[in-house]
């Protein structure tokens, strides 16, 4: 634990860290444990004050659906995570014996939600205006990261918006598992109308589907996503197929 906030960059009051780090599940187990929620719920009210902030002085230009949409990728759950495994944060995470057998230290949902608890803490211990240099420190360099971006993005959402803009149909999603039950993926795909739009994979059906509704998204609006190095991020094999299919519809 001494080591563990020299990795945060920042100092906490050892009392105040132990709760942050510290998971319900945990706290069921041991009777008069205090867990984080509560400090949960007051870092994600300084990440979305600080984030809001940081994004509306950063681009003026930008409607407040597009702010929307930036701030949602920013502040998911799945860039959270990736920040808290940036500090193998799940070895310092106080866990009860169910969620340490079932891998709890790397769920997504667990890292995040300790991550808003160590921003809440940070604020308890220093203050808002040192709070939101510690998120921000985070989350700028995310902001010049279009595939940051693009993978935080709501795009099961957009798709929709997208398809009732364009009048083209219901959006529906085919999903097809395999493999055991301790090891399932699963491919999506995204069909609008009868337009096989894009396809993804993923471990768990709701990421099949949300991959090929990003794949979907990026097919019918022709935009190119590139990753944190400038190179395009392609869509998969048969999501450009899908794309070849309406040109030869014409």
């Amino acid at each position: 634990m001494p080591t563990f906030p020299k990795r945060l960059g920042v100092d906490i009051d050892a009392e105040t860290l132990l709760i942050a780090l510290t998971h319900r599940s945990f706290a069921y187990e041991h009777p008069g444990t205090v867990h984080n929620e509560r400090l949960e719920f007051l870092g994600d009210s300084v990440l979305g004050l600080s984030v809001t902030d940081e994004i509306y002085r950063r681009y003026p230009d930008q409607s407040e659906g597009d702010l929307a949409k930036i701030r949602a990728s920013v502040v998911s759950t799945r860039t959270l995570a990736q920040l808290a495994r940036a500090i193998d944060l799940g070895s310092f995470i106080r866990l009860g014996k169910g969620e340490i057998r079932t891998n709890g230290q790397d769920k997504a949902s667990i890292l995040a939600d300790t991550m808003e608890s160590l921003i809440g803490a940070v604020y308890l211990t220093h203050g808002i205006e040192r709070a939101r240099a510690f998120v921000l420190g985070m989350i700028v360099p995310l902001l010049e990261d279009d595939f940051v971006i693009h993978e935080g993005r709501d795009w099961k959402t957009e798709i929709q918006e997208l398809a009732a803009m364009r009048h083209l149909g219901t959006v529906a999603y085919d999903v097809v598992g395999t493999g055991p039950d301790h090891n399932r993926s699963f491919v999506a795909t995204c069909v609008i109308g009868t337009d096989r739009a894009g396809t993804g994979d993923g471990t768990s059906k709701k990421e099949a589907e949300r991959r090929a509704a990003a794949n979907a998204y990026l097919n019918l609006t022709g935009t190119t996503v590139t990753d944190g190095h400038g190179r395009p991020v392609e869509a998969p094999p048969a999501a450009k197929q899908s794309r070849r299919s309406r040109r030869q519809r014409g």
